[in-house]
């Protein structure tokens, strides 16, 4: 782990599956049969996130040392909010972690910089690890936007906690998410503007909050490029998208060794 990681020495790398809405029992009992036969890293956190309808399914089937993690979660403990799940829902079916502000739910679903930092304050009021996700749309890149919406955005979520609080952060993961980031070796300068920014925070309640984040880098990891990826400064974790519900999670799992 790179020193200038804000990562503290006990924290372990994190990986992360976003199944995304993919799925059926048939195949998550595939992906729980290589899963369980493993071998998985045991210096590294492991979760994976199922739809929401195959939390629990997946939480009884997957071995201990895999965590599970809801896709989203609502603000509010209860309600007449239609097609919503809360932070007690989540922990009630055994998942133990939640994310909150992906890309897809950002700019698909609109939900807005205020509505994530909510939900992200409720859910780790409510005891569950989350992994707010930050990031630029391209168009947003192209216009050279991409701390100006970065900061924005950490900015909503710093906002709702108190600068004496600043420690809940180390239970967060903050991914930046650019899916046209493909290439690792022709890319990787796009990747080190954000991965950096941790560096570059300046304003009071921001620059303490900075020493609790730790950057995961997002979905184009694959078997193929995890070992060069982890390795670079300022690389916590990986949140994997569509390699996640193959068998070569497990390379991605096991880069570091």
């Amino acid at each position: 782990m790179s020193s200038t990681s804000g990562q503290s020495d006990d924290r372990k790398f994190f990986v992360g599956g976003n199944w995304k809405m993919n799925g059926d029992k048939k195949s998550i009992d595939v992906i729980v049969d290589w899963l369980s036969k493993g071998p998985l890293d045991k210096n590294v956190d492991v979760v994976v996130a199922p739809p929401s309808c195959y939390l629990q399914y997946s939480r009884e089937k997957l071995p201990a040392n895999v965590q599970v993690a809801a896709q989203n979660c609502y603000k509010e403990k209860e309600g007449a909010f239609t097609g919503e799940i809360s932070p007690l829902m989540v922990k009630d079916l055994g998942g133990t972690w939640v994310i909150t502000g992906h890309s897809e739910r950002r700019h698909i679903l609109g939900e807005s910089d205020q509505l994530v930092a909510e939900k992200t304050k409720f859910a780790l009021d409510n005891g569950l690890g989350v992994i707010p996700c930050v990031g630029e749309k391209l168009e947003e890149r192209e216009a050279d936007k991409t701390i100006e919406v970065i900061n924005r955005q950490l900015k909503a979520l710093a906002g709702k906690f108190q600068p004496t609080d600043c420690e809940v952060f180390k239970w967060v993961s903050i991914e930046t998410d650019w899916d046209q980031v493909l290439n690792i070796e022709t890319d990787w300068d796009q990747v080190v503007e954000v991965v950096e920014y941790r560096d570059r925070l300046g304003s009071s309640w921001l620059d303490l909050l900075k020493q609790y984040l730790f950057s995961l880098f997002p979905g184009s990891v694959k078997g193929s490029n995890a070992k060069e990826i982890g390795k670079k400064p300022d690389i916590d974790g990986f949140l994997v998208g569509g390699a996640s519900l193959k068998p070569e999670f497990l390379e991605i799992v096991n880069a570091l060794q």
